[in-house]
């Protein structure tokens, strides 16, 4: 029940990505801070057990990203990474908020967790995985968590091979 898939489905990040930075949207702009709870958990939730626990992304894996067309595979430690950032800044917010009643910071919290999905959502930059491989690259990330992540030469062949062929 518990492990994080090795690949995942990029486009199933994006949707729910996208729904991450729309909640947070309706967060901050009415004061419904409660709805870092719910946040909170699909990050714990997809950190712990990958899409299994998190009903956001089940319903973005099973039922939208088979309609946005073929899968569009990326190594799931760097995501598993970023789903730990999210964990991380959700759980402060509610914390901030719920906790401590501190609007300024649990708004500049939002604000973050806004940006960051959105750049996932519409530009498919994640910036929890560039921060993954900033850590890889300074060896505080082992290569053995993701052999994909490590080897560049299997990136770059897999960019210069049409995604069919790859299947």
């Amino acid at each position: 029940m518990l492990g994080f898939p090795r690949v995942i489905n990029e486009k199933a990040a994006r949707v729910v990505a996208g729904v991450v930075a729309a909640t947070g949207l309706v967060a901050l702009s009415t004061g419904w801070h409660w709805l870092l709870v719910p946040l909170a958990y699909g990050f714990w939730a997809r950190l712990l057990a990958g899409p299994r626990l998190s009903p956001l992304a089940i319903f973005a894996t099973r039922v939208v990203a088979p309609r946005l067309g073929a899968p569009k595979d990326v190594a799931g430690p760097p995501k598993r990474f970023a789903q730990g950032m999210g964990a991380v800044i959700t759980t402060a917010g509610a914390v901030t908020s719920l906790g401590f009643g501190l609007e300024t910071a649990t708004a500049l919290v939002l604000a973050a967790l806004m940006v960051a999905a959105t750049l996932e959502s519409v530009f498919a930059y994640c910036i929890g995985c560039k921060a993954f491989a900033l850590l890889m690259g300074a060896g505080l990330v082992s290569p053995q968590v993701c052999a994909e992540c490590a080897d560049i030469s299997r990136r770059l062949a897999a960019a210069s091979t049409p995604s069919v062929a790859r299947r």
